[in-house]
Order: structure tokens, then sequence, then C-alpha cells
């Protein structure tokens, strides 16, 4: 069967909880060469090949190719053309985050109920169909250029969505370990956190579950404030990050002016076992930032007794923080492109659910050395 689209009518409210989410479906980034970028995310982050979507099924306009780890898939598209609204996107914010695509059982009420209550509209509910059943769709507008899909396939057993094919690649790397996203940070403008947050709230039924001022999230020269949304179920968590008055230029000025706006500043994925993990990424050639050695001199006076041998972790770079419910580890990768812009966070939880406030200022000062090199601080 050929794919098909088909527009769906609307529909009426259903339920007090409005916006019930499985978990995050998929990720797509507008990328210079999606070929290219498929290959790094598998050779560097061990992805392996999933489907394929271009000229050879019918697309005329772009290719996109899907690589996917465990739960983690990445939407990796480029225009075929120039002119084109993908190409114009690139342009301005180099290669970056455009989709954050949701797992819904109902993706027409998610849509309906999402612009009831204050969402700019982007995909009106379409029934995509194949041989292998259907998927429907629909999206919103968030913050910046970033959009959010809700993506509804109870009733699909392709591989991935209809009009992709499978990818058959003869080249895939081990995995790395990488299992989930855990969370996704938007940078946004100043005076717009509250904004956002207040979106998320009312729009999609979120709860700020954190919140972080200038004075947890500084050092001597910049700072930040940010705000945890977080849905119901907890699968789903977007802190949201603003600049704060501070001596010098933040990272969070440094990504918007690079990015050229508000967008996604960093993806959040787990781990099992981060030492191993990074360890094989690092290997592969991916780069980290690095935290003096003496904060490992103190870590176990900060955070108690933990499973890992430290020295490991001070080879490997990889922070620790405790909370109420247990401790964290977390390592940040460089930025993956060519602007000072989106990065990766590995997190491995043993019991805690916060973001790693005990190493905000590590992680800043960091920050500021690779920003000092480039000559942006």
């Amino acid at each position: 069967m050929p794919n098909t689209i088909v527009a769906i009518p609307k529909i009426f409210d259903q339920a007090a909880d409005f916006m019930p989410i499985n978990g995050t479906d998929y990720i797509e980034l507008y990328v210079s060469n999606a070929k290219q970028a498929a290959h790094y995310y598998k050779t560097a982050f061990g992805f392996q090949s999933l489907a394929y979507a271009g000229l050879e099924t019918g697309l005329t306009d772009r290719e996109s190719y899907v690589v996917v780890q465990d739960k983690i898939r990445l939407v990796l598209t480029s225009p075929l053309r120039s002119g084109t609204m993908i190409g114009k996107h690139i342009d301005k914010h180099g290669d970056g985050v455009k989709v954050v695509a949701l797992w819904v059982d109902d993706a027409t009420y998610a849509y309906h109920e999402a612009v009831k209550r204050g969402a700019e509209p982007f995909l009106e509910p379409v029934m995509e169909l194949d041989e292998y059943g259907k998927v429907v769709r629909s999206g919103i507008h968030t913050y910046g250029e970033v959009v959010h899909i809700f993506i509804e396939r109870r009733d699909y057993d392709g591989v991935f969505l209809p009009g992709f094919k499978k990818w058959e690649s003869h080249y895939n790397p081990t995995a790395t370990g990488l299992k989930y996203v855990d969370h996704m940070v938007g940078n946004v403008d100043l005076g717009r956190m509250d904004y956002w947050v207040d979106f998320y709230e009312k729009v999609m039924g979120f709860v700020n579950i954190l919140s972080f001022d200038d004075k947890d999230i500084s050092t001597e020269y910049t700072a930040l404030m940010s705000k945890v949304m977080s849905n119901g179920n907890g699968r789903i968590k977007f802190p949201i990050n603003e600049p704060a008055p501070g001596l010098k230029k933040s990272q969070v000025e440094e990504y918007l002016e690079f990015y050229e706006g508000e967008g996604v500043q960093h993806i959040a994925v787990a781990t099992d076992d981060i030492v191993a993990t990074v360890t094989d990424l690092r290997n592969r050639g991916v780069e980290f930032l690095q935290v003096p050695a003496t904060y490992y001199d103190v870590l176990e006076k900060r955070v108690g007794k933990i499973d890992e041998d430290i020295d490991s972790l001070r080879d490997l770079g990889i922070l620790v923080d405790r909370d109420e419910e247990g401790y964290l580890l977390q390592i940040f990768t460089k930025t993956v492109q060519a602007r000072p812009t989106m990065f990766f966070e590995i997190i491995q939880r043993k019991g805690a659910q916060s973001f790693g406030k005990g190493n905000f200022k590590a992680l800043f000062e960091a920050l500021e050395r690779e920003q000092e090199l480039r000559g942006t601080l």
C-alpha cells in the first residue's frame, strides 16, 4: 500500500488527565549532511542503522537517516535542494534539534487539547498509512523553532514511520550502553523562562519540580536560572534555562548568540554503567568537559560513600552528586557541531532524582574554560 495522508476531524475533550505521555518517541535534528551525521553517531556514540527516507522512497526535498540505541531514536535530516525550510533553518541555527516527538495514545486528542489551552498549531492531526499499518501525527510549536510532534503508533508494525524503509548497513558498531532520554534542556531568552514554564503547565499539564536561581548556578563571572518541568509520570523532563546577569557572557548567552535564538541546549541520555559507557565513548573520540582534579579530593566527604572507584571517575572526569533519594553520576560532552551550541550529557541515576546541583559550579567553570579558548567569555 502506498504511503497516504488522511485528515482527522476535531474531537471533544476526553479526560481530566489531559496530556498522558508514554515517553520520548524520537528526536529529529536538522543537519547539513545527514549521511555523515549518521555515520558520526554510529561510530562515536554506538547507534545502529534503523530507517531511511529520501529519493529512493519518493522524497524530493530532503533525506532522513534514523539511528537507534535501546529506546533512543535520532532522526537526522538534511535538505536536497536550496531554498527549503530545512535549509533556511540550518543556515540560521546550524545543526540542531527541530523536533522533540512524544509518544502518546491519542495524537488527535493531544493536539486539540494543547491548542485549546493556548498552543500554536504546527501540524494538524494526520493519519499516515502503509502496508504495516497506520500512524497518527500532530504537532505544536514551543520555544524558538522547536516543535513537539505527538506520535500515536499502536496500530503500526513498521520499522519506524510510514514513508521510511529499513536501512540496511554492514557497518553497525557495538552499542555504548546508552538506554533512554533522561531529560532535554532548552535555552530561552532573558525574561522568557517563566513564560515557557507557564506554557508547559497550562498547555501540557507539566509541573515545575525543581527551580534554580543565579545563586545556585553561578561562578565569579557568569550565572543562569533554570526551572525543571516534568509530565505526570516523570518520563518527560524539560529543564528551561535563561541567562542571569553576570560579569561576563554565560554559556546560555553564548548559545543564544551562536544558535541565533532559543533552542535545545543539551540531550541527557541515561546509562546503567557510566564508567564503561564513558570509557567506550572516549575511546571512540567523543570529547568531554573536564573539571580540575582537585574536585575529587573532597568528593567522598561531599557525597558520602559510593560504589564507584574514585580514581576511575577522576581519570574520566565523571561528576557525582547526592540528594535525598540517592546519588547520580554525570558528565558532559563538548559541543558536537561547529557552533558552540548543542551537546550531550551522559547520566547514571542511583536513586537520585535531581540534576546535579552540587556540580553546577564545577561544570560552569569547565564551560567557562572552553568559552575562554573560543574567545567568547
